[in-house]
């Protein structure tokens, strides 16, 4: 493992991408959205035997987690790392984007919200800010793939299997709480991983 800088370089550089990327997927995301909802039309891209996978509103706190990823990388990762990291996301971003606007799928799941709370709450919010369309790829999977990959790069033995358990929940938790199929988990994933192919080559 590469020796770390001192945090405080880490974290300046940590911000000042971390901006860059909020700035790419706020612009793109919300707009491919709203975009999507107004055209009317959607491909249903998933199989009819997907809907009969089980809801597990207690798979939430794993699909929510995914937040927690955000915050690790100065801990781990140099400022190349981090600066390489936030051009994988912001690259996988606009590929998504485009791929939104071309091939604009719906969400084959009907939106139910649980009857117990927190999670009745918890789901309110979500489907309040996040319409059913943006499915294929997920930028849920891209996102929690492309970090992880990147911080289990840098971690230690007993780490490495943390981090890779971890993302393997949060993949699936975006199944079992109905915000993607999966397809949409399987092309995140994938880009993810060109992401950081095309970008290793370029450093």
């Amino acid at each position: 493992m590469t020796p770390l800088l001192p945090l405080s370089a880490r974290l300046a550089t940590f911000a000042a991408w971390g901006c860059l990327v909020g700035v790419a997927f706020f612009s793109i995301y919300p707009t491919t959205n709203w975009l999507s909802s107004q055209r009317g039309e959607a491909y249903s891209l998933f199989l009819t035997a997907e809907l009969n996978l089980p809801f597990v509103p207690q798979f939430i706190w794993l699909y929510l987690s995914m937040y927690g990823l955000f915050l690790l990388p100065p801990f781990f990762l140099n400022p190349p790392e981090l600066k390489r990291l936030a051009k994988e996301l912001i690259l996988g971003t606009c590929v998504a984007g485009a791929v939104f606007l071309l091939w604009p799928a719906r969400l084959g799941f009907p939106r139910v919200l649980p009857v117990e709370e927190p999670y009745r709450a918890l789901f309110q919010g979500l489907f309040a800010v996040d319409q059913p369309f943006n499915m294929v790829p997920s930028l849920h999977v891209v996102y929690s793939t492309a970090i992880s990959l990147a911080v289990m790069a840098q971690a230690g033995r007993v780490l490495k299997p943390i981090f890779a358990i971890w993302v393997l929940l949060i993949v699936s938790s975006t199944v079992l709480v109905h915000q993607h199929h999966l397809l949409d988990v399987f092309a995140g994933a994938i880009l993810a991983l060109l992401m950081r192919l095309i970008l290793e080559k370029k450093t």
